[in-house]
């Protein structure tokens, strides 16, 4: 078993670093690989037809992050532009930001101000709504060293929306309709995209807390379910391809992803149900660690990795504790 981190202390460091892994988000974020249910395909092609944000809800690890970079690969828009929402966001935020107390400290050291438009940042919305117009036509307002890459459309994404307060979304219905935004320290100047390059915006939200009425009435919905069996499998399949070759023996993965269902639907009910991205890593890290693809969960020897995994898969104590106990009663792809 691989045991970069030793259980007994060493006498010295080794005479080199010890090399790592490389890290498996890579595969799992790959746009080339996200698998899309028929009702998430239909939602994304209503949203591009009406020219409406898509707003898409779902657990944690179900895909609606990826889903960006999904669309944006497969209309040729390159990475998208994204907007990690906090809860401290504000509206404008979504925009841009200003540097106030730069442009002040200028002004009283006597530096020379500059352009007040040399203190803007672009975030990204703003920025695809900037990249949707012809240079010429924005170049008063792009700040020295800013090099516009040419007319183009832009995906966005504005990541767990609902981490925002409460008047975040109220505050960017016109703007996110419009595809608009001013710039007060610019003499509140407009800029307002290219209707034939109007940004496509992807909006996920966690189902922490409802969104009001009227932002929602301005954005096509869907709520990805969780995958099946079936689903989950073609899902490992395509993130950890290096694993499981074609032709190969799949018998932990599909032990591994019965498990996992098996535990998100236990009657007593686990206080964090693992998700997509808890069985990968789980998964992933059991055979990091020396468990055969071709093996049970049954195995003894790939149990015991299995459960020195767990941490990837549960991630609250008593949860872990559980699903530790229902490992250990796990036969031939069944509870024992």
């Amino acid at each position: 078993m691989t045991m970069l981190y030793p259980a007994t202390p060493s006498s010295a460091p080794p005479a080199v670093p010890k090399p790592l892994p490389p890290s498996p988000g890579n595969e799992m974020r790959d746009p080339r690989e996200y698998r899309r249910d028929p009702g998430l395909v239909d939602a994304v092609n209503v949203a591009l037809l009406l020219r409406q944000p898509l707003m898409v809800t779902g657990e944690p690890g179900t895909g609606k992050t990826v889903l960006a970079a999904s669309v944006a690969f497969e209309l040729g828009l390159g990475v998208p532009l994204a907007f990690e929402t906090k809860s401290t966001s504000q509206a404008r935020d979504l925009f841009y930001g200003y540097d106030t107390i730069g442009r002040f400290t200028s002004k009283e050291l006597g530096t020379g101000a500059g352009r007040p438009a040399d203190y803007i940042t672009y975030n990204a919305l703003g920025e695809a709504i900037v990249r949707a117009n012809d240079p010429d036509l924005v170049h008063e307002v792009l700040p020295a060293g800013y090099v516009h890459p040419g007319k183009r459309r832009s995906v966005v994404l504005i990541d767990e929306v609902e981490k925002a307060p409460r008047d975040f979304p109220n505050d960017i219905l016109n703007e996110i309709e419009r595809m608009y935004f001013r710039i007060p320290e610019l003499g509140n100047r407009a800029i307002e995209a290219d209707p034939d390059h109007h940004p496509i915006v992807v909006i996920t939200n966690n189902s922490e807390k409802s969104l009001p009425d009227a932002f929602l009435r301005r954005c096509i919905y869907y709520n990805i379910p969780f995958p099946n069996a079936a689903t989950m499998e073609e899902i490992v399949l395509a993130r950890l391809p290096g694993y499981f070759p074609q032709d190969a023996d799949l018998t932990l993965m599909r032990d591994a992803v019965k498990f996992a269902l098996f535990v998100r639907h236990d009657p007593a009910g686990l206080e964090k149900k693992p998700g997509t991205a808890e069985l990968l890593n789980w998964l992933s890290a059991m055979l990091r660690r020396g468990a055969a693809p071709s093996t049970s969960l049954s195995n003894p020897a790939t149990r015991e990795l299995a459960r020195r995994s767990l941490s990837a898969l549960a991630k609250i104590s008593s949860d872990q504790s559980r699903v530790g106990d229902m490992l250990s009663g796990w036969r031939d792809g069944a509870r024992g």
